[in-house]
């Protein structure tokens, strides 16, 4: 009789914790090798978890909601049926690793003591769970190095939080190691550094000289609640009889943090473009059916749309660029995120890297299997990083046009409208006007008015324009 521990598994190598969003099996069921049982949440992607081995789900440690570090021990799989099943543990983290706070808990209003901080990661270390990030940072007893001038164990600590985080707080200015951070031995969280830029350092307590009165009147409707630390949170509002409370689920808090990051980063502009698609369509209907039993792929429009996209990019370098301080960085590699809608709600947005370097059935085989991976939560968090430039296709949805939010790190995202046939004024040779049925789309582009001017942007649609409306393959 054997049984097999199952561990929170490290998702990438930025990550160090993760949140046990979902048990796919209750304890007793069968399951078989690589079989998913759980499904966890982290700051890049949901994923299903497989089971490392045939049996029975003999213990479940970690409940649904909790979030535990990487290498944490969540459940037990006896590899032998009719063994001894053993009861749930609480909904609490393992003893032997400690757990994060909760994604939407609020930032901490100081840093935690050194002593305990260095103890609690020795304790994790000795059991074999030690979070990614810590090397260096705790000796094997656990002490950690000697604080001072910003070089202390937290410190470092803080500084080592993810690339996304790293790079948001250099985009915004923003020096890591002086946040007090939430997450697992005091890293800085994404959420730590959006509360932090929306609402700046924690003002002095309540009776303190130049304090500010930290209430809100009482009956306001949506009247501003108010953290410990005296700012202002998002509103609440008192639910209705009748009314249903659901809670946001971790995709869509992290999604909710990021819209709002992105929105106080940027300087939004969005301008608006009419493509003429009715070459790429004829071309499409004429060579799909082949193209499909060739490749086994659907041939839709937007790997013509890719194409064109990374083609014109190379002209217009600044809308494949990040804005880091005040410089501008012109990324030389061409990879398009892809926005996927989930179901029953979410949106995700894997990448195909270095898009440039493939033709037409490339990008059909690489977009096609990214959305199908992305809606059964199959997806790497390295496929949903790095993205240049990112597409969004509302149009799917029978949108018109719309405004898209500019993802963090990058200076623009094209948004697709709806592709219908539309009449349309042509000229002829002889210049003589005429109605015809043309298949058209509205395409806006949100650009960051900080280093893109309007000139560039409509440029860019222009060229993207001209290259739809006259391709030939």
């Amino acid at each position: 009789m054997a049984r097999i521990d199952v561990i929170m598994p490290q998702m990438g190598e930025s990550i160090a914790e993760g949140t046990l969003s979902r048990w796919l099996k209750k304890v007793g069921d069968e399951v078989k090798r690589d079989e998913p049982i759980f499904e966890i949440s982290t700051d890049k992607v949901d994923a299903e978890i497989p089971a490392p081995s045939a049996g029975v789900l003999a213990e479940i440690i970690v409940t649904e909601g909790t979030t535990v570090p990487v290498n944490a021990l969540v459940a037990r799989i006896e590899t032998e049926k009719g063994a001894a099943i053993g009861p749930s543990a609480p909904a609490s983290a393992p003893a032997s690793a400690p757990a994060s706070a909760p994604a939407s808990a609020p930032a901490a209003s100081a840093p935690a003591p050194a002593a305990p901080r260095a103890a609690a990661m020795g304790a994790s270390a000795s059991a074999g769970r030690a979070p990614a990030g810590a090397a260096g940072g705790v000796s094997s007893t656990g002490a950690s190095h000697p604080a001072g001038n910003g070089n202390s164990f937290e410190d470092r600590v803080r500084t080592k939080s993810s690339p996304l985080v790293r790079r948001m707080a250099a985009e915004a200015g923003v020096d890591l190691a002086a946040l007090s951070g939430s997450g697992i031995a005091g890293r800085v969280t994404k959420r730590d550094l959006v509360d932090y830029l929306e609402h700046g350092p924690p003002r002095p307590a309540v009776g303190a000289p130049g304090a500010m009165p930290s209430a809100m009147p009482a009956g306001l409707p949506g009247a501003l609640a108010v953290s410990s630390v005296g700012h202002a949170a998002d509103p609440t509002f008192a639910p209705w009889p009748g009314d249903v409370v659901e809670p946001m689920s971790k995709i869509r808090r992290l999604t909710a943090d990021h819209m709002r990051q992105a929105r106080q980063v940027a300087a939004h502009v969005t301008s608006f473009f009419e493509i003429d698609l009715t070459r790429i369509a004829r071309h499409r209907a004429a060579t799909r059916l082949a193209f499909e039993q060739e490749t086994g792929q659907k041939l839709t429009f937007l790997p013509f749309i890719i194409r064109a996209v990374v083609e014109n990019l190379r002209r217009h370098p600044v809308l494949n660029a990040a804005v880091s301080g005040t410089d501008v960085i012109l990324r030389k590699r061409y990879n398009i995120g892809i926005a996927v809608a989930l179901d029953p709600v979410g949106l995700i947005v894997p990448v195909i890297k270095d898009a440039d370097g493939l033709n037409l059935t490339g990008l059909t085989r690489a977009a096609n299997d990214l959305a199908a991976r992305a809606r059964s939560k199959r997806l790497s968090p390295v496929e949903v990083q790095d993205a240049t430039f990112t597409i969004t296709n509302p149009g799917v949805f029978g949108s018109i046009m719309g405004t898209p939010i500019i993802p963090v790190g990058t200076t623009a995202i094209l948004g697709l409208g709806a592709i219908e046939k539309r009449p349309k004024v042509l000229t002829g040779s002889d210049g003589e006007d005429t109605i015809a049925i043309r298949t058209c789309a509205y395409f806006s582009l949100s650009f960051d008015h900080r280093v893109v001017d309007g000139a560039d942007a409509d440029r860019f649609m222009a060229d993207l324009k001209k290259t739809l409306e006259t391709m030939s393959d």
